[in-house]
């Protein structure tokens, strides 16, 4: 019998696990990508002899990759390896103080209380929130559609309902930071992590506390090959379950009949029929370039946009032993960083700073005596600055902090130099505006403000990605993949 056609279009990670879930349900899989490499924001730069994972640096919940093998009936181990790291970051503020935060969060927990005014009573107290959250929110709102009548009808989601006041949704990050903290420096530490899906702490809710968990409790990793390395291995998975991935591909449209049932894509004008379609386009170019006909949620497509990034990679002569894989250098004024990318839509001229040196883990990231340095602060989305400007102004801000804090010039060390900024984030990873997580999180509702990871309007086309529901970054892209699945039926032979 002849299997039914899906679509997948981008091979991006939520796209290419899209893929590989389609492909196991009974689907006979095509992939359409409009650059050369799959991978999105999850890719790879080489240059002087220096490798760089060119955009997320940070792997956590290594299950939802190992997932995609074992639902393939393989052994992940066979394809994908990673290491947990016993180390997760290092820490640098002005007034000199460092801190170490390890996976022994004991051990983190005494650093905190010997060096700062804050104890680990409180880092306990306040990670034990950071698990509640969790527990309240995974099944419901990370790994479930918000947008089916079906997801409200099992118990745990009844049960996280009537616990809903626990996930601290009314009061904003930072606020909830400084009632579990004394010492401002650890305010601002875990203040960072509404970064992590493009946010600001001053605005959004504390809800996003729930990130922590992921990273001291389920711990962070690193896999043998790089972040690029979970593409590799889950495309090696996707050819040998017979999935075609079509590079240089750019979808013009995707079509659908009168009666709004899709019907497949049109590429160069030539047309694919598929009976399942799934977007891993960010939903903004989904609606305004792909959907010709179909009313936009022009209220949804409207909201503010998540933060983007400016990084800089740089090939550096010469070895630092004071810092690890990861590290962030702190702003002294961690709200007026924010006000400037929120409210003056501009950089600071005191950014927070994060290096990530993968050549600490994968020696040949770099040549002899060399390291990788991927140095990234956060941006406003692009609506129109003068970005040479920016760039120029942060990258000499950049240098300076970083010398004055290490007491080393690491200009002279910098080798060879790439940028990519908001404006190249769009353009290479199709992203609007580069923001690196669709809509951003300032709202105490954006989890449920997200687009549903299904179309309302036409049967059968679906949507995946760090644009929609649950939200942006490799594990929540993952569940996106996850949601879908739940949602198509398995070919029946």
């Amino acid at each position: 019998m002849t299997k039914p056609k899906a679509i997948v279009i981008g091979a991006g990670i939520a796209g290419i696990a899209s893929a590989i879930r389609l492909s196991v349900k009974g689907y006979d899989v095509d992939v359409f990508e409009a650059g050369s490499k799959a991978g999105g924001k999850l890719a790879e730069i080489k240059m002087n002899g220096f490798r760089f994972d060119a955009g997320p640096s940070l792997f956590t919940m290594p299950q939802y990759v190992d997932e995609l093998f074992k639902l393939a009936g393989k052994n992940p181990g066979d394809y994908f390896k990673y290491t947990k790291l016993k180390e997760v970051c290092r820490y640098f503020y002005e007034d000199g103080l460092r801190l170490n935060a390890t996976s022994n969060l004991d051990q983190f927990a005494k650093e905190i209380e010997e060096k700062t005014n804050s104890t680990a009573a409180e880092v306990y107290r306040y990670l034990k929130k950071s698990k509640t959250i969790y527990e309240v929110t995974h099944r419901v709102f990370l790994e479930r559609s918000l947008h089916k009548l079906k997801s409200y009808l099992h118990w745990d989601t009844l049960k996280s309902i009537f616990r809903f006041g626990q996930i601290d949704a009314f009061r904003t990050q930072a606020k909830a930071n400084q009632s579990f903290f004394k010492d401002r420096r650890i305010v601002q530490l875990f203040n960072r992590y509404a970064t992590y899906n493009g946010s600001d702490p001053y605005q959004a809710p504390a809800t996003l506390n729930v990130i922590p968990h992921f990273e001291y409790h389920f711990g962070a990793f690193m896999p043998k090959d790089g972040m690029y390395g979970i593409v590799k291995a889950l495309l090696k998975l996707a050819e040998e379950l017979g999935i075609r991935i079509h590079y240089n591909q750019k979808v013009e449209e995707i079509v659908c009949s009168n009666a709004h049932q899709v019907q497949g894509i049109k590429v160069s004008g030539k047309i694919y029929k598929a009976a399942i379609v799934v977007s891993n386009l960010d939903i903004w170019f989904t609606y305004k370039h792909l959907l010709k006909n179909i009313p936009q949620p022009k209220k949804l497509l409207n909201q503010e946009r998540s933060s983007s990034a400016l990084i800089f990679y740089w090939g550096m002569d010469g070895n630092y032993s004071n810092l690890g894989l990861h590290n962030i250098f702190f702003a002294e004024d961690y709200q007026k960083e924010f006000n400037a990318i929120w409210k003056d839509k501009t950089i600071s001229n005191d950014p927070t700073i994060y290096i990530n040196i993968s050549s600490k883990h994968i020696r040949s990231d770099a040549p002899a005596d060399s390291e990788n340095w991927f140095v990234m602060i956060n941006v406003p989305a692009n609506s129109g600055q003068n970005w040479e400007q920016l760039i120029k102004e942060a990258r000499a801000n950049i240098i300076k902090k970083i010398s004055r804090m290490l007491n080393r010039n690491i200009e002279k060390d910098i080798v060879c130099e790439q940028v990519l900024d908001p404006r190249s984030i769009e353009n290479k990873t199709g992203s609007y505006q580069g923001s690196l997580y669709g809509n951003s999180s300032n709202n105490q509702f954006s989890a449920f403000l997200r687009h549903s990871n299904f179309s309302s309007k036409v049967k059968n086309l679906y949507f995946c990605g760090g644009s929609v529901h649950p939200g942006g970054g490799i594990p929540l892209a993952l569940l996106s993949a996850k949601i879908i699945d739940d949602d198509i039926s398995s070919v029946v032979y």
